[in-house]
């Protein structure tokens, strides 16, 4: 990548490091890619929970306070709010030469309207398509459109959408971004941490591992249905739930009721933590809920656990089930409990000798540093051209 020692960028972000989240992730690549570059990059973003710092960096970081749900979580309308409206102001006195935003849109809508005014480009960062997500819950049908109007508002007025995937794009394009204004730059794990080598975690009893967000539209709760025919043949077999999010709730209510004792709900972890974890587990669960128009996500969970060369067992349809089944990297199941089980009991019983290949296509195909490189050469070929 060409050196840009002048090129100043600003990344507008409601969740970055040392806070835990694949967003999170992405965006400290980004800004990684950016600096090795001989970019000034300064970060918009929020007071970290407990006030906690990512310590000396390369690179200006502007905090502020914003409200978080129970959970602790930039989540929720008041949430989102309560860091765009202050986001709007402090973009406007960020003298950069181009903008970052991602997801929710709303944040999108703060870079745009701000950079309109600064007479300078932003490029939204698109690891979803936020109003396909909304369709997925029951959020009111007018929620749904409204966000729909403001994403396409943030996504056509934007000098380019980076979007995670080839399904990503497709989607972005039906609001009509033009293809020139698209890339793709694929999404990864930090492979220093998602690997084979590590601690493992031990358990007392054999356990299938879920690592991140857990919302609606990913149906979670079919692994838990899943538990009791698991458990005909291994009694002692148990889920652990590594991270939070709206169907937390009703998943241990339902685990309360169908499976008392078996179901650990571990909270949000620190990335070593959760590779541990990976590293122990039978088989590591992902699932995406069929028909919710959100078939073309990949969760960036897939990566973590076959980074740790964890098999992964994925309980839907769509690109995250053919990246599992096209890769070797576990089992595509449907997303129904009969055939969750199945997969589950088949991890517990054989040998499992593809870990080092599973591991080994993460690091070659999924690593986040090459992802953030990759994704700080567009943002300098956009700001280039706007000189």
């Amino acid at each position: 990548m060409t050196d840009l020692p002048r090129l100043r960028v600003t990344v507008a972000t409601r969740l970055f490091t040392p806070e835990v989240g694949a967003a999170a992730f992405r965006l400290q690549a980004l800004v990684d890619g950016l600096v090795a570059a001989g970019a000034e990059v300064q970060v918009v973003t929020t007071r970290a929970p407990g006030g906690a710092s990512a310590g000396a960096v390369p690179y200006r970081i502007s905090r502020w306070p914003v409200l978080r749900d129970p959970g602790g979580n930039v989540r929720g309308y008041f949430q989102y709010l309560s860091f765009d409206i202050p986001a709007f102001f402090r973009l406007l006195v960020q003298g950069a030469d181009v903008v970052v935003s991602e997801p929710p849109p709303t944040t999108g809508l703060m870079a745009a309207l701000s950079s309109r005014l600064r007479r300078r480009p932003y490029v939204y960062y698109a690891a979803d398509v936020w109003s396909e997500a909304l369709a997925a819950t029951d959020v009111p049908g007018v929620v749904i459109g409204i966000m729909r109007r403001v994403e396409g508002f943030v996504l056509r007025r934007a000098a380019c959408v980076i979007a995670i995937s080839d399904a990503v794009a497709e989607q972005v394009a039906k609001f009509g971004v033009p293809a020139e204004r698209l890339r793709v730059v694929a999404n990864g794990v930090d492979t220093s941490v998602f690997s084979p080598q590590g601690e493992t975690a031990v358990s007392d009893r054999p356990y299938f591992a879920y690592t991140g967000t857990i919302s609606e539209w990913q149906g979670a709760d079919v692994f838990v249905r899943a538990l009791p025919i698991v458990q005909q043949k291994y009694p002692d077999a148990e889920i652990r739930f590594f991270g939070q999010g709206t169907d937390e709730p009703a998943l241990r209510a339902l685990a309360a009721e169908i499976a008392p004792g078996s179901v650990v709900f571990g909270g949000v972890v620190p990335p070593r933590q959760a590779a541990a974890w990976l590293r122990g587990a039978a088989a590591a669960l992902v699932s995406i809920k069929p028909g919710q128009g959100y078939d073309f996500a990949k969760p960036t969970k897939i990566y973590a656990a076959a980074g740790c060369g964890t098999r992964v067992i994925f309980a839907g349809a769509g690109e995250g089930a053919a990246v599992v089944a096209d890769n070797g990297l576990g089992d595509a199941v449907d997303h129904d409990p009969d055939a969750v089980a199945a997969a589950m009991i088949a991890a517990l019983e054989t040998d499992d000798a593809d870990r080092d290949l599973r591991a080994q296509w993460v690091a070659d195909h999924a690593s986040l540093a090459a992802a953030g490189q990759a994704a700080a050469a567009v943002i300098a070929t956009v700001a280039e051209a706007s000189r």
